[in-house]
């Protein structure tokens, strides 16, 4: 905190506190509610970010903010967060994403030389989301090894085996890792815990070949043609020793999970990661929005004051699902360790993203009006990031 403070002290950024005890605007979380006592029957929320307040510092003429900044969120505990957590909150004006990106990256290469005395390199790597996902199964994904996703749903889309030719008429696909060099380390018995491990994440069953001392033994191959056993083997670029995991899903969503969390547990089961190697990442141009199952409704990918894409822009409302957005993500070793995006600084841009989201034109006066007002007076091109802390 204290390289955070003189780090960005030195970058022209300006330390303000915002309020904690706040109004309700949503964010994507639960909030936490205070009662307030001269108001009976009325709450205060604390922030789930200082998103908003940041957004009118910049309105307000302050063209470089930072904050240590504590967050509420009610929501089920995780690995890596707390229902409070500290972060690292930035918000810049007239600077594009790749500007943003370079001194985030001063920072943390300050910050691993300090504290760590490691050399980081800079830039990181970029990468779009959609590359990300296919190659990984994971907006996360962790570079220290390899194990990359392929898509074989060309080569067993009309094969005679049902699991895999019906998840693709589905509108699914069938993906493989090669767990390269490594198949006398997953005898059959490893390999069916690995299939138990792949169904906590929804997929039905895994499909397996290994390859040792010259014989391929495999859980599909007889149901498969030679040449369709050989295609999927090369579109693999498996070779003797290695392992060959396949999931096929009529949900792509489903697949890329499952073979994403995959790739990472055989990696752990092999004890190839060096806790001192850190393989940092920029993952950007995020969908804008995902769809709810559980709320019936769009939902923003990143949250609903994320800048949708130029070209996407009159896609809003007509395909909301295909409209990118300007978000970057910071990932290091599988996870992420701060959010980004380039905001909206246009008002009826902002009003349209939050119809897409559900809210009726009187819901978006009573909980954004605020917003809404200082964007109409004329606002900066703006945005900004936080890492956490922790």
């Amino acid at each position: 905190v204290k390289i955070c403070r003189d780090y960005f002290d030195e970058q022209g950024f300006l330390e303000i506190e915002t309020p904690i005890l706040t109004k309700s605007t949503p964010e994507g979380a639960r909030d936490y509610l205070v009662p307030s006592r001269v108001h009976p029957g009325k709450f205060y929320a604390l922030p789930q970010s200082p998103q908003q307040y940041k957004q009118l510092l910049m309105l307000a003429g302050f063209d470089r903010y930072f904050q240590i900044a504590r967050c509420f969120r009610d929501e089920d505990l995780r690995a890596d967060r707390q229902p409070e957590f500290t972060q690292i909150d930035l918000e810049m004006s007239f600077l594009d994403e790749e500007q943003i990106q370079t001194i985030q990256e001063g920072f943390l290469k300050r910050v691993f030389k300090e504290v760590l005395d490691v050399d980081v390199q800079t830039p990181f790597l970029r990468m779009p989301w959609q590359e990300a996902m296919d190659r990984f199964g994971s907006d996360k994904p962790d570079l220290r090894f390899g194990f990359e996703l392929k898509d074989i749903s060309d080569i067993v889309k009309d094969c005679g085996f049902g699991v895999f030719s019906s998840a693709i008429e589905a509108g699914g696909s069938v993906r493989l890792i090669n767990v390269d060099g490594h198949a006398k380390d997953f005898p059959r018995k490893k390999i069916d815990k690995l299939g138990d491990f792949v169904k906590t994440y929804q997929a039905k069953g895994l499909a397996w070949a290994r390859l040792v001392d010259g014989k391929v033994t495999s859980s599909y191959q007889k149901f498969l043609t030679d040449e369709e056993n050989a295609a999927i083997l090369e579109r693999a670029g498996a070779k003797d020793g290695d392992l060959v995991l396949i999931v096929g899903d009529a949900k792509d969503e489903v697949v890329f999970a499952a073979l994403g969390a995959l790739r990472c547990e055989c990696a752990k089961q092999l004890g190839i990661l060096d806790p001192m190697d850190f393989k940092f990442l920029w993952v950007t141009e995020f969908p804008m929005f995902e769809y709810s199952e559980e709320e019936g409704r769009y939902v923003a990918m990143h949250h609903p004051f994320t800048s949708a894409m130029d070209e996407d822009v009159d896609k809003i409302e007509s395909d909301p699902l295909a409209c990118g957005s300007y978000s970057y993500d910071l990932v290091m070793d599988g996870f992420e360790v701060g959010g980004g995006t380039i905001r909206i600084h246009n008002a009826e841009e902002q009003r349209r993203i939050l119809r897409v989201v559900g809210l009726t034109d009187d819901e978006i006066d009573e909980k954004f009006g605020h917003l809404i007002r200082a964007l109409e007076l004329g606002a900066p091109p703006h945005g900004g990031i936080a890492p956490g802390v922790d």
